[in-house]
């Protein structure tokens, strides 16, 4: 959901930028029925606030491993790997990608993750990267774009 940057002031304040594109396709993809999910490695407030924003209840953070929190949202929900997507851009994203039904990278993921998901995106990570997986599971689900 972002380009993978961390801004810093001088005062310590961190921001991330978020794009708009991306938002939408997840406030889209949950009005459709499917939920949608944040595992992350770092801990950040700004990623807490986007996410209640956007309606995302699935927010584990600050984790060194992904696969825990993936084990967690699958069984919390009844779900299967089958029935789950991922969209990963680093080596602490592969666990998960090895698991997911369907997993996702955007463009400027790094090459190991790319090797081995099932759909690089056109777009980059913060560019419209999650719209673009969005479009694709909502056009699969008869849904159009």
């Amino acid at each position: 959901m972002t380009d993978g940057s961390v801004y810093f002031s001088e005062t310590g304040d961190e921001a991330k930028r978020f794009n708009i594109q991306d938002g939408y396709g997840i406030v889209k993809l949950q009005r459709s029925g499917v939920m949608a999910g944040i595992i992350t490695g770092r801990i950040s407030k700004l990623v807490q606030r986007r996410a209640n924003e956007l309606g995302i209840q699935e927010v584990y953070q600050n984790l060194d491993n992904k696969l825990d929190a993936y084990e967690h949202i699958k069984q919390k929900l009844n779900l299967s790997d089958s029935e789950i997507a991922y969209i990963g851009d680093d080596e602490p994203d592969l666990a998960v990608i090895h698991h997911a039904g369907f997993s996702a990278a955007p463009l400027d993921a790094v090459a190991l993750v790319k090797k081995y998901v099932d759909y690089v995106c056109k777009r980059k990570g913060g560019e419209g990267a999650v719209r673009e997986v969005v479009d694709l599971i909502l056009a699969g689900r008869g849904h159009g774009k």
